[in-house]
């Protein structure tokens, strides 16, 4: 005796439940990563820090035979604005005059915490160097053949962009190159490391006569 198959549902074949399901899966997969990179774009992305160079100066100084020789300082803060915090490793102060490297100094490595901004100051000595014609002949001229000798917490800038008012600063002048640069790492959400880094570039004008910073621009 043959039994009726009417009334009874039929299960679709497997096959398909499967093919079903995966593509489901694969749509929610690339709508999560859409996400992902959404907010990382916009909210997680890593910057580079800045820095900002508030003063310099020269606490000791002094110029005798043609050459130079002086303490150099400088105060800058560096701001992070990431979401996380900034390892910083490898970072240096150089100094340059006529093109040459007159100033070395390593920053210590640290870390400045997410969207905090540090202050940081260097002061080193810088070793004997010879003058620029230019520069020395004004010294000689502002000078005579004794040398020059200034102590003390001098040499904060004034003026617009650090010069006097009329734009041009008094007497035989030197101009050295301050260069910071700090290397470091961003994580974000902890699982991704990012190299970042800060950079900044100063032309500071000293009087060669007494050793005062005229000015700085950055």
């Amino acid at each position: 005796m043959q039994r009726s198959t009417r009334g009874k549902p039929q299960r679709p074949p497997s096959g398909r439940t499967n093919l079903a399901s995966c593509i489901v899966a694969t749509i929610f997969l690339i709508f999560i990563v859409i996400i992902v990179f959404i907010v990382y774009f916009t909210v997680f992305k890593p910057k580079d820090p800045k820095i900002s160079v508030n003063a310099v100066q020269l606490p000791t100084f002094s110029i005798a035979n043609g050459t130079v020789n002086f303490t150099f300082s400088q105060y800058a803060t560096v701001n992070n604005p990431n979401r996380a915090a900034f390892s910083h490793y490898d970072s240096t102060i150089q100094l340059f005059y006529s093109g040459s490297q007159v100033g070395f100094m390593f920053i210590p490595a640290g870390k400045i915490q997410a969207g905090q901004t540090q202050y940081m100051a260097a002061t080193f000595a810088v070793q004997s160097f010879p003058l620029a014609p230019k520069a020395e002949a004004g010294a000689g001229a502002g000078a005579g053949a004794q040398a020059v000798t200034v102590t003390g917490p001098i040499g904060l800038p004034y003026g617009f962009n650090g010069f006097p008012s009329n734009g041009y600063p008094a007497g035989p002048t030197m101009e050295i190159e301050s260069r910071m640069q700090m290397a470091g790492r961003v994580r974000v959400l902890h699982f991704f490391t990012h190299h970042v880094e800060a950079k900044s570039e100063c032309r500071v004008v000293i009087a060669v006569s007494g050793g005062s910073v005229l000015g700085f621009h950055c």
